[in-house]
């Protein structure tokens, strides 16, 4: 409601602004502004055509955004979940860094559903169930849970039926997933008559590793966020059993440009450094969620 603002905002006179929106209500035959004396408002022709002229100068925006972006192989936009970006994503990025210095890595922690075009995003990493629809998709690994603790608090439980004695930590970030990969499911896994409800809860995975970590209890722990601890010798995995679920981590992009030389280049590194913790996986027994007894 200001053409001097609107002239500004469009990097020209007002003037020149003043002359076009003159040819346009011509055009149309009808005015679509009330001049007063020091502001305007819209006419009843200008509020039909307000949104519609808001929304093709927003889709305008957006595709030069894209076309834009298309030329930047520097850039990678990339956002994840903040418990994936903490334990999975941090511990790792120097390596990246130096392997690929000519890629500006920029982060966005974040569980929120992103539109590639609006949010100027190129890479999503999402865990869950899928399918992705309108979008490029490819699966990182496959993900378990299994007990971690420190070393010397395995030395207090070194059995399944002993664990039913110690402070357990709970991560509730995962109470989505159907079957539940719980405490409950993992000691009916090993046959443990067990139903636990008490000890410390926690919304995010990120901050019940990080209990586990200071001494806190056992966390039924995610590979994703734990396999790099148990690897460093930091937490073990003692019992040898994981649960395993049909929901994974996803490596997401727009179709048609998965194949660009950053966004290659972050995946298979991405790819590579998950290989290297294979032997943690190998030494586990994953027994499927949907092959557990139910309560």
């Amino acid at each position: 409601m200001s053409f001097a603002k609107a002239a500004e905002e469009l990097h020209v006179t007002p003037a020149a602004l003043s002359y076009q929106i003159k040819s346009l209500e011509e055009h149309l035959g009808t005015p679509l502004f009330i001049r007063l004396n020091r502001a305007v408002e819209l006419t009843e022709a200008g509020r039909a055509l307000s949104p519609g002229a808001s929304e093709a100068f927003q889709t305008l925006t957006n595709a030069w955004r894209a076309t834009r972006r298309l030329q930047d192989n520097t850039t990678l936009n990339v956002t994840a979940g903040p418990a994936f970006t903490a334990k999975w994503m941090a511990p790792r990025l120097y390596e990246f860094a130096r392997a690929h210095p000519e890629v500006d890595l920029r982060f966005s922690a974040s569980l929120r559903m992103m539109d590639f075009e609006r949010d100027e995003v190129d890479v999503a990493i999402r865990f869950g169930y899928g399918p992705d629809h309108g979008v490029w998709s490819q699966k990182l690994s496959s993900e378990w849970f299994t007990p971690v603790m420190l070393p010397e608090m395995a030395e207090r439980y070194p059995t399944p039926e002993s664990l039913t004695k110690a402070p357990l930590i709970f991560d509730e970030s995962t109470d989505f997933l159907k079957p539940a990969c719980d405490w409950p499911a993992w000691f009916r896994a090993m046959g443990v008559d067990f139903t636990p409800s008490h000890g410390l809860h926690f919304s995010g995975a990120d901050h019940a590793v990080d209990a586990a970590l200071a001494g806190g209890g056992v966390v039924l722990g995610r590979r994703a966020m734990v396999i790099k601890d148990i690897y460093d010798g930091r937490l073990v995995a003692p019992y040898g059993v994981g649960l395993g679920t049909k929901a994974h981590f996803r490596f997401l992009c727009r179709k048609g440009t998965e194949n660009r030389p950053h966004i290659v280049a972050l995946r298979e590194w991405m790819l590579a450094e998950i290989a290297k913790t294979i032997s943690v996986h190998n030494a586990l027994t994953i027994i499927p969620v949907e092959d557990v007894p139910a309560p």
